[in-house]
Order: C-alpha cells, then sequence, then structure tokens
C-alpha cells in the first residue's frame, strides 16, 4: 500500500506540475489542497491520514496540539531551512522527521525593488486609470537618482536591494543593532549612526530584518513619526516588524507619503481587513518568495526529501 502525502497550501495549483515526482510515486499518493488551513481544527481533519506533508513556508503552524491528532504522520517537509511556526520538540516525540529546502533570496529583493518602483512612480493608480477611462496622468513621480534609500538590515536580501539602489544613483545608508561599519563598507553603503537618523533622512526606507523579539514593533507610531512627509516604507520582510496599526494611522493622516507591505499579521488577509481599503498603500499577498525558479526548489528537493526519507536516509533535517 501506498504512503499518502499531503501538499498544502498549493495556492496556484502548480506543486505537481512545476517539478517530476516521478521519483516517489511508486511509493507514495500525492494529494494537493489549494485552501488554506487557518486552524489547527482544519488543518487535524484535512491531514488526517496522512503520512507525508509537504508545507509551504510559515504559512501553516505545526504545534505540539496538531502533531498529536495526526497520528500516522512520520515526515514533514517545509520550505526553506529556517521555520518558527514547527514544533520540533513535539515532532521528535510523535516520530516525526522534519525536513527543509534551499531557498532562494532573489525573488524578495525583485520583489522590494517592483514595490518600490510601483510606489515612486504610481503604477497602480495609473495604470488602473487608463484601463477605466479616468484622467491621463494625475500622479507625480518620486525620483530614485541622487535620492536617499534607508535599509533597515544588511543581510544577504538587504545588501542585493543595496545594490540596486546604488544603480539607480541613490544614497545608500543602513542600519541594524549589530551592524558594523565594516559590514557597511564591504556593501559600498554608509553606516547610520541610528535607527533614528536613518528614518529621518531616508526618502525610501525598506525593511530587511528576521523576526525577533528585538525587532517585532520595532517601527511604530514614534518611528514613522521620524520619516518625512515626503518618504515612503517597504515591507517585505515581516509583517510584525511593523506596528500595523501605526501604519495605518499614518497613511490615513498622510504624514508619510505611501507604503508598500507583502506581509500581514494574517494570513490569508482577512476580506474586512482595514489594510485592503487604507490610502498610500500599495499591497500584494506575499508574493516574496512566489517564484517559479523558487518553486521548482522547494517542490524539486521536496522530492528529494521524500526519497531520501523513504530510503532510511534522510537529508537537509530541521530542528
Amino acid at each position: 500500500m501506498k504512503l499518502r502525502c499531503a501538499v498544502i497550501e498549493d495556492f496556484q495549483s502548480v506543486a505537481t506540475t512545476v517539478v517530476d515526482w516521478s521519483p516517489v510515486t511508486d511509493d507514495v499518493e500525492i494529494v494537493t489542497f489549494t485552501e488554506h488551513l487557518a486552524t489547527v481544527d482544519e488543518a487535524a481533519t484535512a491531514l488526517d491520514g496522512f503520512d507525508i506533508v509537504v508545507t509551504l513556508r510559515e504559512r501553516v503552524p505545526f504545534p505540539a496540539e496538531l502533531f498529536a491528532r495526526l497520528p500516522r504522520l512520520r515526515l514533514l517537509v517545509a520550505s526553506g531551512m529556517r521555520n518558527s511556526v514547527i514544533d520540533f520538540d513535539a515532532a521528535r516525540r510523535h516520530g516525526v522527521e522534519v525536513c527543509g529546502t534551499a531557498s532562494s533570496s532573489t525573488p524578495p529583493v525583485e520583489l522590494t525593488w517592483a514595490l518600490l518602483l510601483g510606489l515612486a512612480r504610481g503604477i497602480v493608480p495609473e495604470a488602473t486609470a487608463l484601463r477605466t477611462g479616468g484622467p491621463w496622468q494625475s500622479t507625480l513621480g518620486a525620483d530614485l537618482h541622487g535620492r536617499t534609500l534607508g535599509l533597515l538590515g544588511l543581510g544577504k536580501i538587504g545588501a542585493r536591494v543595496a545594490q540596486v539602489g546604488l544603480a539607480f544613483g541613490m544614497d545608500v545608508v543602513a542600519w541594524s543593532r549589530n551592524l558594523t561599519k565594516e559590514r557597511t563598507d564591504e556593501v559600498g553603503v554608509t553606516l547610520a549612526a541610528s535607527k533614528e537618523e536613518l528614518l529621518a533622512g531616508s526618502d525610501f526606507v525598506s525593511v530587511h530584518l528576521a523576526l525577533g523579539e528585538r525587532t517585532r514593533g520595532l517601527i511604530g507610531a514614534a518611528e514613522l513619526a521620524r520619516m518625512r512627509p515626503t518618504a515612503y516604507l517597504i515591507n517585505t520582510s515581516r509583517a510584525a516588524i511593523v506596528d500595523t496599526d501605526a501604519l495605518l494611522a499614518a497613511l490615513n493622516a498622510g504624514t508619510i507619503a505611501g507604503a508598500a507591505t507583502d506581509v500581514f499579521d494574517v494570513e490569508p488577509l482577512p476580506a474586512d481587513d482595514p489594510v485592503r481599503s487604507a490610502p498610500r498603500l500599495l499591497a500584494t499577498p506575499h508574493l516574496g518568495y512566489v517564484s517559479r525558479a523558487n518553486y521548482e526548489t522547494y517542490y524539486g528537493q521536496a522530492v528529494e526529501d521524500i526519497r531520501a526519507f523513504l530510503d532510511g536516509q534522510p537529508v537537509r533535517r530541521l530542528g
């Protein structure tokens, strides 16, 4: 009898077509789920009777309660090599192997610039007006050349965002609590003396920090108040780094020129969430990692993980 594998959160219905699953299909039946599993109850009901689960990023939490309700589960594959929503201790207690995959930093870098450029040149309102018979030119684009790009975080993604900013002729500054001048010199940008200095002096602020206790709520009302009224905020990192209520208040009051976000406190975003109707906000449904090349890596290595598990030699083990 074949093992049963659930591939969850396959919103685009592409999981079984972007890569070849034949290395495991003699031994495993693949079942895909295209709807979000929003609660432990929904996940436990949908995944009952499956031996293997493949999940994307951190969309569905796997707490101890869920592992306890999935007695057949033996292998959990999650895209990426870090995951904050899986209870690894509970997985071990229930005999579940957890494996990961590689993940490219290129897609979120590219999306960051798509959002920044979209904000700067009013792409969405101008394109919408053109298609709906609206006014011919109604916005005044913000220039990039000679302006200041402030980066909160200068890791792998932040550094690549910085390189694009430099190519546009922007002055790029960066800050994080442990950032050193040696690192900023290496990337070719300026080290800001403080978070406050970066916020006050930047025309565009882009967030590229990992979420932790020291970064949760890092940008709140006081920080947004330091930004110029002509400045823009872009967040493709983690929603909780920016206080959503404070950001909405700033957008509604017009104290900053605009913002773009790809991440939200609750995902998928509820239909009645005020974020959906906020002025001066360009929002996308967490597309940062959603690209063909990344999906080929995720699902291709998921197949490898499953095959290795079946052969008794698990690879890319997490936790």
